[in-house]
C-alpha cells in the first residue's frame, strides 16, 4: 500500500485480469461485428501469403499447423504474420527508425482492421479471423506496448517488471491463439485455466529468449535480467557487459533456468487440453523451445558468446515426439 492509500497490484494480478477477460469471451463464443472489406477471392490469396511467411520462419510449427482444420490453420497463420510484423517494427532492419508515433499509427491500423477496414491483404486475413472467432483486441494492442516498452526501457528492476514485458511480448500471442485452436469438448478443464497456461507458455518462451540472447543484448545496451537478482548473486551491468562466465554467473544462470522451466511446465498442463487436431505445433513448439535451456547448459552457461540452438537433427526427433503427445 503507497503513501496515499493505493493498492499495489502485481505484474501476474494485471494479467490474469486480461487472462479472466478472455476466458469470459470464448464462453460467450462474442465476435466483432461485420465482415472485413474485401472479396472472397482476395481472402483466399491473403491467407495464402500468410501460410507462405509462417512457413519460411517458422518451420516447424508450419508443419504442425497441417494438422489443424483448414480455417484454424488458416487462423493461426494470420496471427502469427500480425505478430511477426509488430515485433520486425523493434527488431527488424528499420527498427532505428521506429518512434512512438509509428507505434501509434500501427495500433490505429490495428483498431481499423478489428473495424473490418483491413488495409492490405495480410490484414485482411486477421480481419477474416477475428470473425470467425471469439478474439479480442486486448491482447494485440498489449504486444504494441510491449513494442513501446522497448523503445524507452533498457533494464528491469526485478522480475515482477520482468514478467510484464514477457506478457506482452509473447503471452499475449497465447491468448490470441486460444480461441482458434480451440478446446477439446470433452475438457473438464476451466477456460481460464487453459488461457492461464497458454499464457505460461508464452511467458516461458520469452524467458528462453532473454537467457539464450544475453550476449547479443548486452551488445545493443540492453540487459532483460532482474536487477535485484543480478544483485542478489553479487553480479552487475558490467559483468554483463565483459561477458565473463563465474561461477556467480553459473548459479545466477541456474535460477533463472529452473524459473522457466517451471513456467513450461505449467504450459504443459493446458497443451493436453487443447483440441486434438490443434495440440501438436504447440507440442512442438514447447519441447524445442525447452531444449534451448538444455544447450545454455550444454554450453556452460556461456550466452555471452555462444548462441545456444537446437540442431536439425534434434529438431527432427522432437516432432515424432510432439505429435505421440498431441494424440495422448
Amino acid at each position: 500500500v503507497s503513501p496515499a492509500g493505493e493498492v499495489a497490484v502485481s505484474s501476474e494480478q494485471k494479467v490474469y485480469d486480461v487472462v479472466l477477460k478472455q476466458a469470459a469471451l470464448l464462453k460467450r463464443q462474442l465476435r466483432p461485428a461485420g465482415e472485413p472489406e474485401v472479396p472472397l477471392n482476395g481472402l483466399k490469396e491473403a491467407y495464402g501469403r500468410c501460410g507462405e511467411i509462417c512457413e519460411e520462419y517458422a518451420k516447424t510449427f508450419y508443419l504442425g499447423t497441417l494438422l489443424m482444420t483448414e480455417e484454424r490453420r488458416r487462423a493461426i497463420w494470420a496471427i502469427y504474420v500480425w505478430c511477426r510484423r509488430t515485433d520486425e517494427l523493434v527488431d527488424g532492419p528499420n527498427a532505428s527508425h521506429i518512434t512512438p508515433q509509428a507505434l501509434d499509427r500501427w495500433e490505429k491500423r490495428l483498431e481499423d482492421l478489428f473495424a473490418g477496414r483491413p488495409y492490405d491483404m495480410l490484414d485482411a486475413a486477421l480481419s477474416d479471423t477475428i470473425t470467425r472467432f471469439p478474439i479480442d483486441i486486448q491482447p494485440f494492442k498489449d504486444m504494441i506496448d510491449g513494442m513501446r516498452t522497448d523503445l524507452r526501457k533498457a533494464r528491469y528492476k526485478n522480475f515482477d517488471e520482468l514478467y510484464m514485458y514477457c506478457y506482452y511480448v509473447a503471452g499475449t500471442v497465447g491468448l490470441m491463439s486460444v480461441p482458434v485452436m480451440g478446446i477439446e469438448p470433452e475438457s473438464k478443464a476451466t477456460a481460464e485455466s487453459v488461457y492461464g497456461a497458454a499464457l505460461a507458455l508464452g511467458i516461458a518462451n520469452q524467458l528462453t529468449n532473454i537467457l539464450r540472447d544475453v550476449g547479443e543484448d548486452a551488445r545493443r545496451g540492453r540487459i532483460y535480467l532482474p536487477q535485484d537478482e543480478l544483485a542478489e548473486a553479487g553480479l552487475s551491468d558490467e559483468d554483463i557487459f565483459s561477458g565473463v562466465v563465474t561461477n556467480k554467473w553459473r548459479n545466477f544462470m541456474k535460477r533463472q533456468i529452473k524459473r522457466a522451466r517451471m513456467f513450461f511446465e505449467e504450459a504443459e498442463r493446458g497443451v493436453t487440453e487443447l483440441r486434438k487436431e490443434s495440440r501438436w505445433p504447440v507440442w512442438a513448439s514447447l519441447l524445442l523451445y525447452r531444449q534451448i535451456l538444455d544447450e545454455i547448459e550444454a554450453n556452460d552457461y556461456n550466452n555471452f558468446t555462444r548462441r545456444a540452438y537446437v540442431g536439425k537433427g534434434k529438431k527432427l526427433l522432437a516432432l515424432p515426439v510432439a505429435y505421440g503427445k498431441s494424440l495422448l
